[in-house]
């Protein structure tokens, strides 16, 4: 599409059992608000939609552990996230609730369209049941050992010791979180998404977008190219809290939380504009952008779209610019560890720099890779970037301008070669700048601004007005009229970045909000135009500031240390103990299991016998080198399927503080195949 009449874009649902953090922001909060001011400067009629996301098992969960509904826990967070949001400058059109009527009414008749359509397959499947508390179990209600790396705790879809994906029937004595007795397997009816069918359309769409970003169309592709393909999917839930499916007999269900949740931006988009919403869904002359997280990609890139083509009537994404992660201090950003720089502390903590984060952030954006996140980073960023280099150039500029010619724009001399290229780069940053944002490229598009502003100063530097004035007034006139042209410039092309100080600055020189189309002309200030004599646009970021963030996040560190120590278990009687047969093995083979991000498939050799081996150490060791690696193997474990592989034992594991797994060690001359006892 090489001119849309319109723009949709969409920004991830945030979940509404906690507060947003920077890794959120940097993964598609931010960028997604720099495209849309980007768009609006460019007077495009876009909407920029977004809300919490209030349905799901962790909603339950959240409750139940603090003893409250869930409706309140949605309300909660819901008032915490939106401000944050409006304080920080993330300037969504509306910010709506899937626990909205609107949004309940809007995901039930879209299941009921593609039920009567006959889009689903109805399958009656064995699950986990709590007996005491009469209630089927979502994968978070149930924990057990993890069949990888022996955590007892965790999750029925994932190990967060170890980082495996999971399914509830591989964990090994699981219990129900809400009685915590043991569940038993019962037969329930569920409506399933049958994309292994669908599976023909998906690859033509995706293939269609070759030019997504390679993070985006590699993660697709490895889907629909991995040995077990698409699979159905169910669009249900067994649980109490969420939007009831519209069928007689479904009683107790409720719809599957990414059935919901992406739809959440149709109804929001109704609510914004009531009937014209089909204007920015069902028309082809519209570009739909989702920004997103890379752990969300499956969802908006194939689930969502085989709900939309299966419905009928719909645009599909035309681009979905997904974010890497965003690590905090070397170390992934965890909530259950409050390893985080919450967005709503940070605004208590740093009042008025706002900017110095959306900056830092963009700087530093995870757009092709996971990035990380230091607090001496972001110092410098703000005191050697934005205050050494862009706030002390405006500066310079209406100090200057006020005591040469009382905050009038003086009329220019004869251009000079250097002043002739100063404004020429002004013409051609919009350009620079607007075809990088088009492109997704942020950090590129911030770049481009923030050397204009090196450029200015260099340019101050090698005219010295302020030596100049006194000799050659002429000439200081022309050098003076240059660099307000440059200030003129930055208060534009800073809005989509810097919005907060854009705004200022924009007060001082007496400057509206111009079109980016309008930004091409050399003169945006005429002589004889006045500006204020203002005040410093960004404010120095002391250590003292910084060490405070640093503590709070070491107090954080040491508490986890002291968390990570798991509590004796029970006394094991020495026949329990004869009962495990340990082996000393070793890895002959390695390799990554296609469509996770932690696994290894194992070839262990014990001497007798060769064996499969799946386990969970991906993201600590790199395949290669661990082959020849001697490990510890419970060797009579029973067999269990993992991704379709039979995994026969388990290799034993140590931990460090920091959550690092190392192999247990054996002694170089031990053989292999030899028992540990």
């Amino acid at each position: 599409m090489q001119d849309p009449k319109r723009y949709t874009v969409t920004a991830a649902l945030p979940y509404a059992n906690g507060p947003v953090h920077i890794g959120h922001l940097a993964g598609c909060y931010l960028p997604a608000d720099i495209y849309v001011r980007f768009l609006r400067q460019n007077q495009k009629d876009v909407k920029f939609i977004c809300g919490t996301d209030e349905h799901g098992a962790a909603i339950n969960i959240k409750a139940q552990k603090e003893g409250i509904s869930p409706q309140e826990v949605v309300d909660r967070y819901h008032g915490i996230i939106d401000q944050a949001f409006k304080d920080f400058g993330i300037d969504f059109d509306i910010f709506s609730r899937t626990s909205k009527e609107v949004h309940h009414k809007t995901a039930q008749d879209f299941f009921l369209k593609l039920h009567e359509q006959g889009a689903f397959e109805e399958q009656t499947t064995e699950q986990y049941f709590d007996p005491e508390a009469q209630q089927f179990l979502a994968d978070r209600f149930i924990v057990g050992q993890c069949p990888n790396c022996g955590f007892e705790e965790a999750y029925g879809d994932q190990c967060e010791n170890c980082g495996s994906t999971l399914s509830a029937n591989e964990l090994i004595n699981p219990k129900s979180r809400l009685s915590g007795s043991a569940p038993v397997k019962k037969e329930t009816k569920h409506w399933f998404l049958p994309l292994n069918h669908l599976s023909g359309k998906i690859r033509n769409y995706i293939q269609a977008h070759k030019n997504w970003k390679p993070n985006v169309y590699g993660q697709c592709m490895s889907w629909l190219d991995s040995g077990d393909g698409l699979q159905a999917r169910s669009m249900t839930r067994d649980l109490d809290w969420g939007i009831q499916v519209p069928l007689k007999d479904a009683e107790g269900k409720v719809l599957y939380v990414w059935f919901d949740a992406p739809i959440g931006y149709i109804s929001a988009t109704k609510e914004l504009v009531g009937d014209d919403w089909t204007k920015y869904w069902q028309s082809d002359d519209t570009q739909l952008v989702h920004f997103i997280g890379k752990d969300n990609i499956v969802f908006h890139c194939i689930i969502f779209p085989a709900l939309l083509m299966e419905h009928g009537g719909y645009h599909l994404p035309d681009a979905v610019p997904a974010n890497e992660f965003l690590n905090l201090e070397g170390q992934k950003i965890s909530t259950s560890r409050n390893w985080a720089v919450w967005l709503h502390e940070y605004l208590e903590d740093f009042p008025n720099q706002q900017d110095a984060l959306r900056y830092a952030l963009c700087a530093n954006a995870p757009e092709t890779k996971d990035n990380d996140f230091t607090w001496k980073d972001f110092q410098s960023r703000n005191n050697n970037e934005l205050v050494a280099i862009l706030g002390n150039f405006v500066n310079r500029v209406l100090v200057l301008m006020q005591k040469y010619y009382q905050g009038k724009i003086p009329a220019p001399d004869t251009l000079q070669a250097q002043d002739q290229e100063v404004l020429q780069n002004l013409t051609q940053a919009p350009n620079l700048i607007g075809e990088a944002l088009g492109k997704f490229r942020f950090r590129e598009a911030q770049t481009a601004l923030m050397q204009l502003a090196r450029a200015g100063n260099k340019y101050l530097a090698e005219e010295e007005p302020w030596k100049s004035v006194k000799t050659n007034p002429e000439r200081t006139q022309t050098v003076m009229y240059v660099a307000a042209q440059v200030a003129a410039q930055l208060s534009q092309l800073m809005e989509p970045f810097l919005p907060h100080s854009a705004a200022k600055l924009r007060t001082y020189l007496n400057l509206p909000l111009l079109n980016w189309g309008q930004l091409e002309q050399q003169e945006l200030l005429i002589p004889g135009h006045t500006v204020e004599k203002g005040a410093l646009l960004f404010q120095k970021i002391e250590d003292a500031a910084i060490e405070a963030q640093r503590e709070k996040l070491e107090a954080s560190r040491k508490a986890n240390a002291a968390a990570q120590y798991a509590p004796s278990k029970e006394p094991a009687s020495f026949d329990d103990f004869t009962k495990m047969d340990l082996r000393v093995g070793e890895i002959t083979q390695a390799q990554k299991v296609p469509k996770t991000s932690k696994l290894l498939k194992l070839e262990v050799n014990l001497g007798f016998e060769k064996r499969t081996i799946v386990s969970g150490i991906s993201q600590f060791f790199n395949p290669d080198e661990i082959i020849g690696q001697k490990v510890v193997v419970l060797a009579n474990l029973k067999p269990r399927k993992i991704k379709g592989i039979a995994s026969e034992g388990m290799i034993l594991m140590a931990d460090d503080r920091s959550g690092n797994l190392h192999f247990a060690t054996v002694a170089k001359e031990a053989e292999v195949g030899s028992t540990i006892s």
